[in-house]
């Protein structure tokens, strides 16, 4: 096991060679030398939108990015010719030989609060719809959100004591470093295993130390009031998340399909009509797969949404139920390298290094 040193020292080399190749394609891109890179647009996923927190220990920063950087990421697309569409409208977009442009589609994973309350804005000052998904169990405070009582939980702990599923293990969690560590292991047992045994023994250690980890859901994700009403909106729609936010793939089938059904039941109870769009917790290859995209499209919704990265393609119709995001990532905030994203320049390079 490497220590938290070399941890730390990964997660640096690995953002920084990011942020080179985003430097490096937001140049390439300008020359216009690979326009049809970008194909028929992207769908972008976003989970918080609020100010920055500038917190030293902040291990799910790549989640959250601010208000002006949404706002200035619109801004660049739409001045490199993308249009807005709702995802809803995207197959009829797609299937449209007319097409004005590439279009941005936007989505939020997750229903917090803060997306209401800065992100929602955003998207009325530019006249762009946008589809939050909605986990029923994080709606009813029945499902603890891990990677917030996580960082909650290290945030105050000089050492952490936790059995990740084969007995417990004991990490210094004194420094900094140590913390990320020890996020870093939580992470990858929750990733490698069924999560709830896991996520529960979390919550139970969490709430030990005082910490409430419903509570912490019932801070910052939208209830049911705050949902209907936004619904209500002209640009927002509400899709589905699963009941319990789990790892689709480390479940078995009828487990599996109940987080899928039993969703879209919970938003339609919320909304007053059946949603049409899915996205698959983590989404991933790891998380998601063809039994999942069979099991989506069989519950009646009109798309699935993944996070495998990658841009709208003509293909992307005949694969509806594994669509792909481009996420903007907290760590990236600058719009030049949402352009850069937004060519497909990435994802073709990516794709040619791995054959």
């Amino acid at each position: 096991m490497f220590g938290p040193n070399t941890v730390a020292a990964r997660r640096t080399l690995k953002r920084a060679a990011i942020q080179s190749g985003l430097e490096a394609v937001s140049l390439f891109s300008k020359t216009g030398l690979m326009s049809s890179a970008r194909g028929l647009g992207a769908i972008f996923t976003l989970h918080h939108v609020r100010p920055a927190m500038n917190k030293s220990f902040d291990p799910a920063a790549h989640l959250s990015v601010t208000p002006e950087f949404l706002d200035a990421s619109i801004a660049r697309l739409k001045a490199d010719g993308h249009v807005a569409v709702a995802l809803e409208e995207l197959p009829e977009f797609l299937a449209n030989p007319d097409r004005p442009g590439p279009a941005m589609v936007f989505t939020l994973d997750d229903g917090y609060r803060d997306n209401d309350q800065f992100a929602r804005p955003v998207f009325e000052k530019h006249g762009v719809p946008y589809t939050i998904f909605i986990t029923g169990g994080f709606v009813d405070r029945t499902q603890s959100i891990w990677w917030e009582t996580g960082e909650q939980l290290l945030s105050q702990a000089d050492e952490f004591v936790f059995d990740f599923g084969n007995g417990e293990e004991k990490l210094p969690t004194r420094s900094t470093i140590e913390k990320y560590a020890a996020f870093d292991r939580l992470h990858k047992a929750l990733a490698c295993n069924e999560q709830q045994p896991i996520v529960e023994r979390l919550d139970a250690q969490a709430r030990s130390a005082g910490i409430c980890p419903t509570g912490i859901v019932d801070r910052e994700v939208m209830d049911e009031t705050e949902l209907r009403r936004l619904a209500e909106t002209p640009l927002a729609s509400l899709g589905a998340h699963t009941l319990s936010h789990p790892n689709l793939a480390h479940l078995d089938e009828a487990r599996m399909r109940t987080e899928i059904s039993g969703s879209a039941e919970r938003l339609a109870a919320i909304t007053g009509q059946a949603p049409g769009t899915f996205a698959y917790p983590y989404g991933d290859l790891c998380a998601s797969g063809p039994r999942e995209y069979r099991a989506a499209q069989e519950t009646g919704f009109r798309l699935a949404v993944t996070t495998n990265p990658g841009t709208l393609r003509t293909g992307s119709l005949d694969n509806l139920f594994s669509l792909r995001r481009i996420s903007l990532n907290g760590y990236y905030q600058k719009c030049r390298y949402v352009g850069a994203l937004a060519s497909g320049i990435p994802f073709m390079v990516s794709r040619s290094t791995q054959g």
